[in-house]
C-alpha cells in the first residue's frame, strides 16, 4: 500500500480531480481545497502580495492505482508545466 500526495496550483484542481474521477472512479481520497505554502519559485499564500493558492489531495492506494495516478499526473504536468504540480509517493507498512 502507498500514500500518494498531489500538490498543485488551485488553477488546475478541476483538471486533476476530473481525471481522477474519470480513470479511478472508486478512489477514496481527502481533498484540501485551499493550501498555503512556499515552493522553490514562489509563494502561494492567498494574500494581496501572494494571491495564489495551492490545493492538495491524498489517498492510500494499491500499486496499480499508484501507477495509474502517476501516469495521470505526468500527462497533466505536460499540459500545464508551470503550475507547480507535484506527485509524492510514500510506502506504507500495515501491521
Amino acid at each position: 500500500m502507498y500514500r500518494i500526495d498531489i500538490v498543485a496550483n488551485k488553477s488546475v484542481e478541476s483538471e486533476i480531480m476530473d481525471a481522477i474521477e474519470q480513470y479511478i472512479p472508486n478512489l477514496q481520497y481527502t481533498l484540501i481545497s485551499e493550501v498555503c505554502g512556499k515552493g522553490k519559485r514562489d509563494r502561494k499564500l492567498g494574500t494581496v502580495t501572494w494571491p495564489e493558492l495551492n490545493f492538495t489531495v491524498f489517498s492510500y492506494v494499491d500499486q496499480d492505482e499508484m501507477r495509474c495516478l502517476s501516469e495521470l499526473i505526468k500527462a497533466i504536468k505536460e499540459k500545464f508545466p508551470n503550475e507547480g504540480i507535484k506527485f509524492f509517493v510514500t510506502g506504507v507498512t500495515l501491521s
